[in-house]
């Protein structure tokens, strides 16, 4: 790919999703880092794109709010593991979803799902599912945050222990073979945990570029889980622990789901 053709392929991804890291368009556009920092060197100069820390953004959309710009980041990803997960619920069951934005982008997949039952704390997905085909939504209350919309504390908590759910779905904010799903907010951590122990089943929901991170707060171990939905297999270290704890493994996008021992 030359260096004009680079440039535009940078900005469609922009336009996509507002903001891209320098390392993820390297993969992406399969050339080096110093390649990618200089093809962004004169887009930057003139005004075309706004450099941050390690990424870039289109000036209209770095003003957005940070669950905004959240939610273009890898949207394809999500949106293909919220269709695999939407897949597996059924018209009438229940459903808890924790805040996040493959939580909200499996909110926009259920939409054409009836009488469901839904608890969360997320002001999104609320706003999503209340009040169509027959939905009933309860909403978690406490703090709400101005950043993502969503209610965290010990209201909220208390709120979400009264249910006992089909399906609690997390997002995750990392996934590391040593410490397993972890987030980088206390008040996250501890309000994901205890959405995994609602549900008959419990799911994490997050694309490949989690694998590998290390969070702050540990949410849960491999085994604090039924099964982990993302976008592309996990490097071998997390496969072997998903395979100890028994969790399937379902990859959006390939022609079966793949699972590891332990498959419901």
């Amino acid at each position: 790919m030359n260096h004009s053709r680079r440039h535009g392929e940078i900005l469609r991804l922009l336009q996509e999703e507002g903001t891209v890291t320098i390392a993820s368009l390297a993969e992406r556009l399969g050339v080096s880092l110093e390649t990618i920092r200089r093809d962004v060197k004169p887009l930057a100069g003139d005004g075309t794109v706004l450099k941050m820390h390690g990424a870039i953004g289109l000036p209209a959309f770095v003003g957005e709010a940070p669950f905004e710009r959240r939610m273009r980041e890898n949207a394809e990803a999500k949106r293909a593991i919220a269709r695999l997960v939407a897949a597996t619920i059924v018209d009438g069951e229940s459903i808890m979803l924790d805040t996040g934005t493959t939580t909200s982008f499996l909110a926009r997949e259920l939409t054409s799902h009836r009488r469901l039952t839904v608890v969360t704390n997320s002001s999104d997905i609320a706003r999503t599912l209340a009040t169509v085909n027959g939905n009933k939504v309860y909403m978690a209350g406490g703090e709400l945050r101005t950043d993502s919309g969503a209610s965290f504390g010990v209201s909220a908590i208390e709120f979400v222990s009264r249910f006992a759910v089909d399906h609690a779905v997390i997002s995750a904010g990392a996934v590391s073979a040593a410490m397993g799903v972890m987030d980088y907010v206390l008040e996250e951590a501890e309000f994901a945990r205890v959405v995994l122990g609602r549900g008959s089943r419990a799911i994490v929901v997050t694309d490949h570029t989690k694998f590998g991170k290390q969070g702050l707060v540990q949410v849960c171990d491999f085994d604090g889980f039924t099964e982990l939905a993302t976008d592309r297999p996990p490097p071998p270290e997390i496969a072997a622990a998903l395979d100890a704890a028994g969790a399937k493994l379902s990859i959006a996008g390939t022609a079966r789901e793949e699972a590891w021992a332990g498959r419901a």
